[in-house]
């Protein structure tokens, strides 16, 4: 039996949900009311067409990622804290931000996160273009990160696997020249062959990465009085 009462937020939920577990194509409009439990024509009178309810979505994602919030005792660890949002925000909705690229709506997606990074890099004392090239170099940073987690994922199974391509050998190939161009194996390092072997923990490298980039650009701006 159909549903009897439905809201427009309910709707927007579901299609939402459709959308990340299967991509935009799997969002039909009597795929959304059976998952719904109700009829076609009660997803027209409350959202319209498709490409209307496909709008919505793309204008509920822009304001979802409009919710980012600042958290940390130091301009530098708030800064962290909206790189580590943004990033999550972004992995748990490929399909939505594809929808909102394709619609030209990206740069205003990611405009409260970058006022949010400007206010706490003007915190730190970074002014005008070096605070300006601080945002974006934050903001290039989480995108190229999530890019490369979306094509790792994505990538076929490696043959040969790192862990064959990797090993002691491998960490010190082709040494230094030493005094009458002689080689010199100088930098045995087993347990980095060992690390790059192993698996990757992506949070930690984008930590890692996020705050030694960061720390350098907030340390410049002492540097030369921001």
């Amino acid at each position: 039996m159909a549903r009897t009462s439905l809201t427009r937020e309910e709707i927007l939920v579901a299609a939402g949900s459709l959308v990340r577990r299967h991509g935009p194509a799997a969002l039909t409009m009597r795929g959304l009311a059976a998952e719904l439990g109700t009829a076609v024509t009660s997803i027209y009178w409350h959202v319209g067409n498709r490409e209307s309810l496909l709008d919505a979505l793309v204008e509920r994602t822009v304001e979802e990622l409009g919710e980012i919030t600042p958290r940390g005792r130091t301009p530098a660890a708030r800064v962290v804290s909206v790189a580590r949002a943004l990033r999550r925000e972004l992995r748990a909705r490929p399909h939505l931000i594809a929808l909102v690229h394709e619609r030209g709506l990206t740069d205003r997606m990611f405009l409260p996160a970058q006022q949010a990074l400007a206010r706490e890099l003007h915190a730190a004392g970074l002014r005008g273009a070096r605070a300006a090239r601080a945002v974006r170099a934050v903001q290039f940073l989480v995108v190229g990160y999530v890019l490369v987690e979306r094509n790792r994922e994505r990538a076929p199974v490696q043959r040969p696997a790192q862990e064959d391509l990797w090993h002691a050998a491998t960490a010190t190939k082709g040494g230094r020249a030493g005094k009458n161009g002689q080689a010199v194996q100088d930098g045995q390092d087993p347990a980095l062959a060992r690390a790059l072997a192993g698996p990757l923990d992506e949070e930690r490298l984008f930590l890692t990465s996020v705050r030694a980039l960061v720390d350098g650009l907030l340390a410049a701006g002492r540097k030369d009085g921001g």
